[in-house]
């Protein structure tokens, strides 16, 4: 039987993948190459894993939601990433419908905790 400890782990990453996506298009307005986008997330105190960051950014821009240009003027090429017209579009949705399940979940949570009380 698996442990509680082990379940809120995996449920846990679980969430934080689904908002993965989010966190990234957030951050992509501007140019950005993808160590600068892990140091920035970091900074944030949301860690990603570098395993993660590539692999999804690859797939955003096959979906047409990120633009890549490479940068050779310095020493070591650097390939960097923003949200393209659609990427934008997506983004202003996707930011729309979490604040709408933001909410939703705040109140039913909210709820709960006063029943909770009761």
């Amino acid at each position: 039987m698996e442990s509680i400890e082990n379940i809120v782990n995996s449920l846990t990453v679980e969430l934080k993948r689904g908002s993965l996506v989010l966190l990234v298009l957030s951050q992509l307005r501007k140019n950005e190459y993808g160590y600068s986008l892990v140091q920035k997330l970091e900074e944030k105190n949301i860690p990603v894993e570098a395993g993660t960051l590539y692999p999804l950014l690859r797939r955003l821009e096959k979906q047409n939601l990120l633009i890549s240009e490479w940068d050779t003027s310095e020493s070591r090429p650097r390939k960097f990433y923003r949200l393209s017209k659609e990427g934008e579009e997506v983004f202003i949705k996707l930011k729309k419908e979490w604040n709408s399940l933001s909410k939703q979940l705040d109140s039913v949570l909210r709820e709960e905790e006063e029943n909770e009380n009761d």
